[in-house]
């Protein structure tokens, strides 16, 4: 696979569309979907700086659909219509996927990963030993570490356009408890707890309030941070309202046990999962 190939390709094709009709360009743009979908090319990386968001295999996905034709498809006694086929071969990915679970093709799911009744999309990276739980969803270009736990009813967020977004980043062995809403590109921290109910965007003030005065985070949880749904007062014309935020009221304590570490966070802070 020559990278530097398919992504001269792809951008070709995103500002000419007319080049998927070149059996060329449009290989590369199954190329792409087919790397995606075994975890040979990520939406967004980690690197030495952070994460590196690589708009281009962004738009391979977004041009992908148009050349999909809409098949019906069975599953027992349940039909579908859709352009996009699912993914395949469990067994030999190492994956255990419990009915009715749904991934589609093009979204990575590395070995050990649990899928309880869910829903994965197209371009999401799912790293491996992850729990995605009963009716928990993760969208379209979602990076998801490992280790991680996302609790029944989770909403994480999916992002194509505009192609230069990031997308949500769930990092190693996070708990994300039931209920949680994460969009807009939000960066939750490696091995961090967000209790029930806590919803992110990029506009949600994140408020630590472990010290004197409140240090304000936004689209970003620190590392090992414990953080539960909260409000504060906002002044409007018709009166003072609370509005939503959430707040860090701890930190997970460092540990080689992460279930032990886990366990003491959700005791010592009282979080409701």
């Amino acid at each position: 696979m020559d990278v530097n190939d398919l992504q001269v390709k792809i951008e070709a094709a995103w500002d000419n569309r007319e080049l998927l009709q070149n059996a060329s360009h449009l290989n590369a743009v199954k190329e792409v979907i087919s790397a995606l979908d075994q975890g040979k090319l990520r939406v967004a990386s980690p690197d030495k700086n952070g994460w590196t968001v690589h708009a281009w295999i962004k738009k391979a996905v977004i041009l992908f659909f148009p050349t999909q034709q809409m098949e019906l498809s069975h599953a027992g006694v349940l039909e579908f219509f859709d352009k996009m086929p699912l993914k395949k071969n469990y067994p030999a990915l190492g994956v255990r996927v419990v009915p009715h679970a749904v991934a589609r093709y093009g979204a990575f799911l590395e070995k050990g990963v649990i899928l309880m009744p869910s829903y994965v999309n197209i371009g999401a990276y799912v790293g491996a030993n992850t729990m995605v739980d009963t009716w928990a969803t993760v969208g379209s270009c979602a990076q998801i570490g490992s280790d991680v736990h996302l609790s029944g009813g989770v909403g994480i967020g999916g992002v194509l356009e505009p192609v230069q977004a990031a997308p949500v980043i769930v990092e190693d062995g996070a708990f994300i408890g039931s209920r949680c809403i994460v969009v807009e590109g939000v960066h939750i921290g490696k091995e961090a707890v967000l209790g029930a109910n806590v919803v992110l965007t990029a506009s949600t003030p994140i408020l630590d309030v472990t010290g004197p005065e409140p240090i304000e985070y936004k689209g970003k949880v620190p590392p090992r941070s414990v953080v539960i749904p909260g409000t504060r007062q906002k002044d409007f014309p018709a009166g003072s309202f609370g509005v939503p935020c959430a707040l860090i009221i701890g930190k997970r304590k460092e540990s080689t046990d992460l279930k032990t570490s886990l366990n003491e966070a959700l005791r010592t802070h009282q979080v409701a999962v």
